[in-house]
């Protein structure tokens, strides 16, 4: 059976480029999530740390998308059923 998993980078690369299509910069989506830095946000494009639900079900707000169209899945991981 097929586990998946998020593709980190992948999911980066699509919050930067639906950033980037919706004409938000990271300036912007620092205000709109009240960070204090960008920090968050770069790691989140960089593919180092994914937002939380709340932030990405936001992202998803912003950016007129699903959440769906945010996450890079993997299904290759596979485990033994029982």
């Amino acid at each position: 059976m097929a586990i998946p998993t998020i593709d980190m980078i992948g999911t980066g690369q699509n919050i930067s480029r639906l950033r980037q299509n919706a004409g938000f910069s990271v300036r912007d989506l620092q205000d709109i999530f009240g960070f204090s830095t960008p920090q968050a946000i770069y790691k989140w494009q960089q593919g180092t740390a994914l937002p939380t639900i709340d932030n990405l079900i936001v992202l998803a707000k912003v950016f007129n998308v699903k959440v769906d169209d945010i996450l890079m899945i993997n299904d290759s991981q596979n485990i033994k059923s029982a």
